[in-house]
């Protein structure tokens, strides 16, 4: 008789976008699949951490247009942007700030190591293929910064048949326009050498972003933004047991920025790129032993300019190694270890820093027996400027039956100080220490092929030894670990279907507290949700997204809530050519994501697509 474990992940066979080599039997299906969770596949209804994929389908529906706008559909996120498209922005995991929450391309990081986060508004949704959000304190499984959660996006993959092609162009409010072209196929006939080449341009006139009536200093010009980027992938199949190859990620943004601080007459801009290079390989050692390296480095620049003369210069780079092995005990039980160097270094113009070097080595067990599912991982990371630090991650799960489980998991992680933490003029301070984090969650889930995965989850993090900038009783605020915090609340989650409507729900309400000062941490709501629907008609595609927010606090100031409504639909010309249109902020609201600064009002777009048949 098969456990209810098993019995789950048979039923659960909702369309999966291309995992590759998820699978130990690449003839299985397995959807849908993650891999972001534990570090290697499986069902999304087995994973114990609250896990979010959107496939290539999710990214077509989607309005947004770069992987921002796309996690802040995901349960339990917060964003922020400082203006309009390729602005400084923010990214908040269950209260967790954006240093506290790691983002990966294909398994690479690529945050700035002078600020510890990454430029999630300057990757185009057109490169990407697939993401994956996990909530909760993952640092056992991929070290510094996984406190709040993991944002994993995967460049599109190339399959086996002949190459087609595929462009899209559109134009749209505020003198917007952008165009994508890509090819994608084998370049031999058994399909063994297989690539994938995307390229696109987006320019906007923008909007001025900063509120003149708040900063009168503020150039009142609309400030636009130019992305110019392109992915690409190839991988070789030598045999049913190996395959390698490469993957290559870049985009180079110019956003048009305000200054409060400046002159009316100012022009700001910053130079960005986001850039993941990668090499990796894939073997099956035996029958129940693979292997998977990976040769990374991912760079984060930004070179601000003013009135054309470059002013400040903040290039970071991250070269990562990574061995890990998969070992199948039984069909129950699995290990994983594995080891991961990474270098990180900063060329700046502000101040220097010494490279920091980090040596990992981590191992983690999945198991099931009957009807119980459980999940340990344990890692070391041992840093060159500050010493070393333990993560480890401890999960259960209890399956009723094949639609009903019970989970709770315990997590203990840290954060490293960022370049500026430590080494900033007259701020940083050398000898602070890693930020701490405990983290406790209980869930109750249901999966079913009628409805997909609704899931509700309890949760509670406490953050001690906190960065904060303290004043030195002079002019400067110097780098502490005195802070503490707490984050608890419930989220609801909700990916799946009502008949033929594809639905995807979120719900969070939380207390996030700065206990250090008694208030609420800023920039986080208290509660906060987002509803998407969509579904084909004949030759429609026709759908639309809810995001709502309550008030949030933000520099002595508060923001007030907001609901946004956005629409879209697609009609299908032919079996090649189609158009799309969107609305955005279909009721023209008024509101904001961060004091002072302005965020679009009501937008439309149309877009002409072709794509082979």
């Amino acid at each position: 008789m098969s456990s209810p474990r098993g019995a789950l992940a048979a039923l659960i066979t909702l369309p999966l976008a291309s995992v590759a080599h998820a699978a130990d039997d690449p003839s299985q299906t397995l959807a849908p699949v993650v891999v972001t969770a534990t570090r290697a596949p499986q069902p999304l209804a087995e994973s114990i951490p609250q896990t979010s994929v959107f496939d290539e389908q999710d990214i077509a529906d989607t309005n947004a247009t770069d992987a921002l706008g796309l996690v802040a559909l995901a349960p339990g996120v917060q964003v922020t942007r400082n203006g309009g498209p390729g602005a400084n922005s923010g990214l908040y995991i269950r209260g967790a700030a954006s240093s506290q929450s790691l983002v990966l391309i294909d398994g690479v990081r690529v945050e700035s190591a002078s600020l510890g986060a990454a430029q999630l508004s300057q990757l185009m949704l057109d490169q990407i293929g697939r993401v994956e959000v996990v909530n909760g304190n993952v640092s056992a499984l991929y070290g510094s910064n996984a406190i709040g959660g993991v944002v994993q996006i995967f460049t599109k993959e190339g399959e086996p048949h002949p190459p087609r092609f595929s462009f899209e162009a559109e134009y749209g409010s505020y003198h917007t326009q952008r165009q994508s072209a890509g090819v994608n196929g084998a370049l031999d006939k058994d399909g063994r050498t297989t690539f994938s080449l995307n390229v696109s341009r987006e320019k906007t006139d923008g909007f001025s972003s900063l509120d003149p009536a708040i900063a009168p200093g503020a150039n009142p010009n609309a400030n636009g933004y130019l992305n110019e980027s392109v992915a690409a992938t190839l991988r070789h199949q030598f045999s049913d047991k190996w395959d390698a190859g490469v993957r290559f990620l870049q985009s180079n943004g110019i956003n048009s920025f305000d200054d409060a601080y400046g002159q009316p007459t100012d022009i700001n801009e910053t130079h960005d790129r986001v850039r993941s290079t990668s090499v990796f390989a894939n073997g099956r050692i035996t029958d129940d032993w693979t292997t998977h390296f990976i040769i990374g480095q991912g760079q984060d620049r930004a070179n601000i300019e003013q009135n054309g003369v470059y002013t400040s210069r903040f290039n970071s780079e991250n070269r990562q190694y990574t061995w890990q092995n998969d070992v199948r005990i039984t069909e129950a039980h699995k290990l994983l270890f594995g080891y991961e160097h990474l270098d990180q270094t900063l060329d700046s113009d502000q101040f220097s820093a010494p490279d920091r070097h980090v040596n990992s080595v981590f191992a983690g067990y999945v198991g099931h027996i009957g009807a119980s599912d459980l999940q340990a991982n344990l890692r070391h990371d041992q840093y060159s400027d500050f010493g070393g630090a333990n993560s480890y991650y401890l999960g259960y799960a209890y399956n009723f039956d094949t639609h009903w489980k019970a989970s709770a998991s315990y997590a203990a992680s840290f954060r490293a100080p960022s370049f500026d933490d430590l080494y900033y003029p007259f701020s940083g301070n050398p000898s602070i220490q890693p930020e701490r984090s405990h983290s406790v969650e209980a869930a109750l889930q249901y999966a079913s092929n009628a409805l997909g995965v609704a899931r509700v989850t309890l949760f509670q993090t406490r953050y001690s030894n906190l960065i904060d900038y303290v004043s030195d009783g002079g002019f400067y605020y110097v780098a502490q670990n005195v802070g503490r915090a707490k984050v608890q609340g419930i989220e609801g989650s909700w990916a799946g279907h009502v008949g033929a409507t594809d639905v995807r729900a979120g719900v969070t309400f939380q207390n996030p507290v700065d206990e250090t000062n008694n208030q609420d941490l800023t920039r986080r709501a208290r509660h906060f949700a987002t509803f998407t629907a969509h579904r084909t008609i004949g030759r429609w595609r026709v759908g639309g997204e809810w995001i709502v927010s309550g008030e949030r606090s933000d520099y002595d100031s508060t923001l007030a809530g907001y609901g946004i409504v956005n629409l879209s639909a697609r009609y299908d010309i032919s079996k090649s050519w189609y158009v799309t249109a969107r609305i955005d902020n279909l009721f023209d609201k008024d509101y904001e994501l961060a004091y002072s600064y302005n965020t679009p009002r009501r937008g439309a777009y149309v877009t002409l697509g072709w794509h082979p048949s």
